[in-house]
């Protein structure tokens, strides 16, 4: 059940929503391979549609994407999304119709805000001399798309460095249209209900996930284990709905990256 709407293609929750957590398994999540290219989807994307499964409270695309040394997406169009990138391992060369581009590695975080229409292009760009020999690895990254406040708005792009030593057991914003997250050094978001907070952790250690009516959890990397859910591991996701405060607790060496969210898509 959605509650009112409040000016925007979504809606807040009411005060007797559900309280639910959702697990989906990695081996569950929908795919597109090809020579260069290995994509799982944890929504519904391109040809791949099962009921249900459009978005989870302001979150559409959670693709975690895998591409060969010198291939990638040529240039494609978008428009009104806010589109973060998250890369775990590699780099990428972002290029787009506005003049931007950029190379995108682990721990700098893009946003690309779509707005009335953009063209852009992803590439691998992992070559690189190491000792003298030429080097080439797969771009491992996260792609996810949040809907912005506003339709029409003037397309742009951000990307920021975010520093080992914060991301190391703490879960921190990296992308946030949220007034409380305003002092962070975090990229901007044209979201004011959402924010993608990140966290690097060794075994052990543990985070706390922020109380907030939608909550995407998603395990990057490694293994962790989730109060109230036990243990998950890379490419698992958990949706939380009316319900947060539980503490992560990495099983080895983890990445997670975590969407707060305070308002759901007015639709199913």
């Amino acid at each position: 059940m959605l509650a009112q709407t409040t000016g925007g293609p979504w809606a807040r929750m009411g005060e007797n929503e559900f309280v639910t957590m959702d697990i989906r398994r990695a081996a569950d999540r929908a795919a597109t391979r090809g020579g260069w290219l290995d994509s799982k989807h944890s929504f519904n994307f391109g040809p791949h549609h099962t009921t249900g499964n459009t978005h989870h409270g302001l979150l559409l695309v959670n693709n975690d994407d895998i591409v060969t040394p010198g291939a990638g997406f040529d240039t494609h169009p978008h428009r009104d999304m806010e589109i973060v990138t998250w890369v775990l391992r590699g780099s990428l060369v972002h290029q787009d119709s506005t003049g931007h581009s950029g190379v995108i590695y682990p721990g700098l975080a893009q946003r690309m805000s779509a707005g009335a229409g953009i063209q852009h292009s992803e590439k691998n760009d992992s070559w690189r001399l190491l000792g003298g020999d030429a080097h080439a690895e797969p771009v491992h990254f996260i792609q996810m798309w949040v809907v912005p406040d506003e339709s029409g708005l003037t397309a742009g792009y951000e990307q920021l460095e975010i520093p080992d030593e914060a991301l190391a057991g703490s879960l921190i914003p990296v992308a946030s249209g949220i007034d409380a997250y305003a002092d962070h050094a975090a990229i901007r978001i044209n979201n004011r209900f959402a924010a993608l907070l990140a966290a690097r952790l060794a075994a052990g250690q543990s985070v706390e996930l922020p109380e907030a009516p939608f909550i995407h959890l998603f395990v990057a990397a490694g293994a962790v284990d989730l109060e109230g859910a036990g243990a998950l591991k890379a490419g698992d996701a958990v949706r939380l709905t009316g319900v947060g405060g539980q503490r992560v607790t990495a099983i080895g060496s983890a990445e997670i990256l975590v969407w707060e969210m305070h308002a759901a898509l007015a639709f199913s």
